[in-house]
């Protein structure tokens, strides 16, 4: 590794968001300022194995890792960079890319290699869930059910998630939750909760439009029960970012959340489904995690 320039890694998720990345080096080549870096390229073979190579770099001489794919690729390299020297940069390729675009990370691959350039970066907030991580978003509820259908799901990309969501939502109902936060407690029936340390789920799809990387808080979204004819009110005010004066959005914000269903039952982080049990416990860890921004 050169002793002059930034040593930078790219890990690349070769299916995420559907989109094909085999010249994403050639590329980076012809962008990115080797005066300032040295890069490496690696692509992931299977799940989880963004992880493992993010591990494998943080021990070793690299100043920047980089994700390249979408929010849960992200998740799996940033999982090993919480309180770590290094810094984190992302080339989004996801179907919803809701982390990058709330850093205004361009969607431009070229434009993202030249934010690299810069070198800027700060110092963000990033939570946990029963002890996982996540950076942008974690949800409960319809959101998770989706995750979890949508995974075993042949066609990926926008239009086959967004497909898929029609169908399950004529048949999803809703939960009962007992839900407390910094020690307050409620009980909510609720379509879906989401957890937003940013602000969209992704594609400028807004759940909790005042929500900050950077405040040391996270804003639980209850989605109340809701009838098929209030869905598009729904959908209207979550893509005009107005869902923090919706009737039918509840948002709390806290730094210490219990939330206890009654049954085990899918849960997402950045979008990336996984079974978890009755009690779910998350915490906001602040200004823990370095990331390149604009």
């Amino acid at each position: 590794m050169s002793q002059n320039k930034s040593n930078i890694i790219f890990i690349i998720n070769p299916i995420s968001g559907g989109k094909k990345k085999s010249d994403l080096p050639v590329l980076i080549d012809q962008y990115l300022d080797k005066e300032k870096f040295a890069p490496i390229y690696t692509f992931t073979e299977y799940v989880g194995h963004a992880t493992e190579l993010a591990e494998e770099a943080e021990k070793k001489n690299y100043d920047i890792i980089v994700a390249v794919g979408g929010d849960g690729t992200i998740n799996e390299v940033a999982s090993k960079l919480v309180h770590s020297d290094k810094i984190l940069a992302i080339i989004p390729f996801g179907s919803g890319n809701g982390l990058a675009r709330f850093l205004n990370i361009p969607l431009n691959p070229k434009k993202a290699i030249e934010l690299i350039n810069t070198g800027k970066h700060q110092l963000i907030d990033t939570a946990e869930l029963n002890g996982k991580k996540f950076f942008n978003m974690a949800g409960m509820g319809f959101d998770a059910h989706l995750s979890s259908v949508f995974a075993g799901n042949k066609k990926r990309g926008l239009k086959s998630y967004v497909q898929l969501g029609f169908k399950e939502i004529t048949t999803y109902k809703a939960q009962p939750y007992h839900i407390e936060i910094d020690g307050q407690q409620c009980d909510n029936d609720a379509f879906a909760i989401s957890i937003a340390n940013s602000s969209q789920y992704g594609n400028n799809v807004y759940i909790s439009p005042k929500s900050s990387l950077t405040d040391g808080y996270l804003d639980v979204c209850i989605i109340h029960p809701i009838s098929l004819v209030k869905l598009p009110l729904l959908a209207f005010q979550m893509i005009t970012a107005k869902t923090h004066q919706s009737s039918l959005v509840r948002i709390i914000r806290g730094k210490h959340i219990k939330i206890k269903r009654n049954a085990p039952d899918a849960v997402h982080l950045d979008g990336e489904p996984l079974e978890m049990g009755e009690e779910l416990e998350i915490k906001i860890i602040p200004q823990s995690l370095k990331i390149l921004t604009t």
